[in-house]
């Protein structure tokens, strides 16, 4: 599904990004904050954006074991794109986790992570609490943002004809929350929003596109939507 109305960022945000990066290279050493205990040891495995790896996660999956859960990398070395036999490996953990722990599994998809969270949000849903997507492009033109020419670049399919049989677009049978951002430089708020009936839940935090996962208030935002939407206030 497109939307013809979608386009790229315009430039001005896409250079914002460049403000960001320092955050992003320094995420690894920061600390997070301290804050009220919502996770009650639930299990969480968080996946990362295009071109990079469990690093770029660091701050968020921190915090999330400062608030009480038990947060886990994806553990898949550098996401380079859609990958049939890493979201298998990913479908046994979230199996694994859910059969030794007994809670469901809270997954958190930053950017391309996203769509493997909601690709596994159809696959995995007896064993999943929520899908929440983080400035993810599920939704609408796959050309409306600032990296789909990388991503042909590296992978041997187009941005149009992922190896998946499931469509991204169509929300997983599991609650699910999308994270967008009014001035991302990299993709399209449209897509990362989509369309009514697309998400159960959206929040608007206007960061950068790298700051979305590497901002301490950025992480704040999101860890308190999800604790209102588990409280039933949203």
């Amino acid at each position: 599904m497109t939307d013809n109305n979608a386009a790229p960022p315009p430039l001005r945000n896409t250079l914002r990004e460049a403000l960001a990066v320092p955050r992003v290279l320094v995420n690894p050493l920061r600390r997070p904050r301290p804050g009220a205990q919502i996770g009650q040891g639930r299990p969480v495995i968080v996946i990362p954006g295009l071109a990079t790896g469990d690093i770029s996660t660091t701050l968020l999956r921190r915090t999330l074991k400062a608030r009480g859960f038990a947060p886990e990398g994806w553990r898949l070395g550098l996401n380079t794109g859609a990958d049939p036999a890493k979201v298998r490996k990913l479908e046994t953990r979230i199996a694994t986790l859910h059969r030794t722990t007994g809670k469901k599994v809270l997954l958190i998809g930053w950017s391309l992570g996203g769509l493997y969270a909601r690709v596994l949000g159809h696959r995995c849903a007896d064993h999943l609490q929520m899908v929440v997507t983080v400035a993810s492009p599920f939704s609408g033109d796959h050309h409306a943002n600032r990296a789909w020419q990388l991503y042909e670049a590296i992978n041997d399919h187009t941005v149009e004809d992922p190896p998946f049989a499931e469509d991204v677009v169509a929300k997983p049978p599991v609650p699910t929350l999308a994270i967008w951002s009014a001035v991302d430089g990299v993709i399209s708020p449209e897509c990362t929003r989509g369309r009514e009936g697309e998400a159960d839940h959206t929040l608007r935090i206007d960061a950068p596109h790298l700051e979305l996962g590497t901002s301490r208030s950025c992480i704040e935002k999101l860890l308190t939507k999800i604790a209102e939407i588990e409280a039933g206030r949203s």
